[in-house]
C-alpha cells in the first residue's frame, strides 16, 4: 500500500466519480482507476461498487476512509507546519459549525482570515452538535464550534461565549409585544410561535428552560432551517426564539426586532471541541481564535447571574 494510493482512494471516496477525482488530483482517469484496482488487489477487498451514478463505497471502503482520513490529515498538517518554518502560515483548515455561527459570523471571519493568511485553504461544514462531535472524533474535522452538551466528551473542550437568546418578531408586526417579557407570557401574545423540531439542540435548550418554569410551549410551526425560520418571521405574524448572533444582521437593518426574555433568562453556552490526540495546526488555531473573537464581539455583555439561571448546559444540536 502506497501513500499515493491512499491519497487517490480518499479523493475518489469524497468526489464519488473517477472523473471528478482525477480532475481534483490533476491526473488522467486510467491512472486513477489502475491505482484503485491495485489497492483493492493488495487488500483483497472491493472498496467501491461501480454504478452508473458513480463509485459507491463498500463497507470495507467506508472503514478504510474512517481509518486513514485522520492519518492523512495529520500528515498534511505536519507538512504545512514544516513549510511554515519561515513564519508564513500555510495548510488546510477543516472545521464544523452549528447553524447560528454559520449565519452569524462565518462570512466576516472568512473574509478577514483569507486576507491575513492567503496560503491557507478553509473547509467549513455545518450541522447538528452531535454530528459535528462524531466528525471531530473520527478525524473528519480538525475542530468544531458547538452548543455545549450535557454529557461529558472525550474531546478537548474550550469555552467560547455564553450567549443570551431572545424573542424575535418582524419589525412590521410586533405591535403589542413588550420590549421585555417573561417566558410564560408567550402564550398570551397574539403571535404564532415557530421553533426547531424536538431533535434540534436549540429546541432542547428552550424546552429545558420552559420545563424549569413548568411552562409548556406549543409552537404552531416547527422548522429546523434557521434561514427559513427567519424569512417566515420577517414575512408573517409569527415569533421565534434564537441566539441574538444568528440574526444580528437583520436586527441591524431593522427588518427584525428583539424582545428580551427576562424570566428566566435563556442562555446557551458555545464551546470549541478538538481531538486530544490530534493537535491543531497553527492555521486551525488561528482560524478558531478569529471565529471566537468575532462571536464574543457580537455577543453583548451577559447580565449578572444569567449563566446561573440556565438549567444546565445546552443539549446537543
Amino acid at each position: 500500500m502506497e501513500f499515493r494510493q491512499i491519497n487517490y482512494f480518499i479523493a475518489l471516496y469524497e468526489e464519488g466519480t473517477v472523473t471528478r477525482a482525477a480532475h481534483r488530483l490533476n491526473i488522467v482517469q486510467p491512472a486513477l482507476s489502475m491505482q484503485i484496482a491495485k489497492l483493492e488487489e493488495q487488500l483483497g477487498q472491493q472498496l467501491f461498487e461501480r454504478s452508473k451514478q458513480g463509485m459507491v463505497p463498500t463497507a470495507a471502503g467506508r472503514q478504510m476512509y474512517r481509518l486513514f482520513l485522520p492519518i492523512m490529515r495529520d500528515f498534511s498538517n505536519a507538512h504545512a507546519q514544516l513549510l511554515s518554518s519561515d513564519g508564513a502560515i500555510r495548510g488546510e483548515v477543516n472545521v464544523g459549525l452549528i447553524a447560528s455561527v454559520t449565519e452569524g459570523v462565518l462570512v466576516d471571519t472568512l473574509s478577514e482570515f483569507s486576507n491575513r493568511y492567503p496560503e491557507v485553504d478553509v473547509s467549513v461544514a455545518d450541522g447538528y452538535t452531535s454530528m459535528l462531535i462524531d466528525w471531530v472524533t473520527a478525524g473528519r474535522l480538525d475542530a468544531a464550534i458547538i452548543n455545549k452538551p450535557r454529557r461529558p466528551l472525550a474531546l478537548d473542550v474550550e469555552h467560547i461565549v455564553d450567549e443570551e437568546m431572545v424573542l424575535i418578531t418582524s419589525a412590521a408586526s410586533d405591535q403589542g409585544v413588550p420590549q421585555s417579557l417573561a417566558l410564560r407570557q408567550l402564550s398570551s401574545l397574539d403571535l404564532a410561535l415557530v421553533l426547531p423540531t424536538r431533535g434540534h439542540g436549540l429546541r432542547g435548550t428552550i424546552d429545558a428552560f420552559a420545563e424549569s418554569e413548568n411552562i409548556e410551549l406549543a409552537p404552531k410551526f416547527e422548522i429546523d432551517s434557521l434561514v427559513a425560520t427567519v424569512k417566515l418571521v420577517e414575512q408573517a405574524r409569527v415569533a421565534t426564539i434564537v441566539p441574538r448572533i444568528a440574526v444580528h444582521r437583520q436586527l441591524s437593518s431593522g427588518t427584525l426586532r428583539e424582545h428580551a426574555i427576562t424570566s428566566p433568562r435563556l442562555v446557551r453556552r458555545m464551546v470549541s471541541v478538538s481531538h486530544p490526540r490530534r493537535p491543531l495546526s497553527p492555521a486551525a488555531r488561528l482560524f478558531l481564535s478569529m471565529l471566537a473573537a468575532n462571536l464574543r464581539l457580537r455577543a453583548p455583555a451577559e447580565p449578572a447571574g444569567a449563566a446561573e439561571a440556565a438549567p444546565g448546559s445546552a443539549p446537543p444540536a
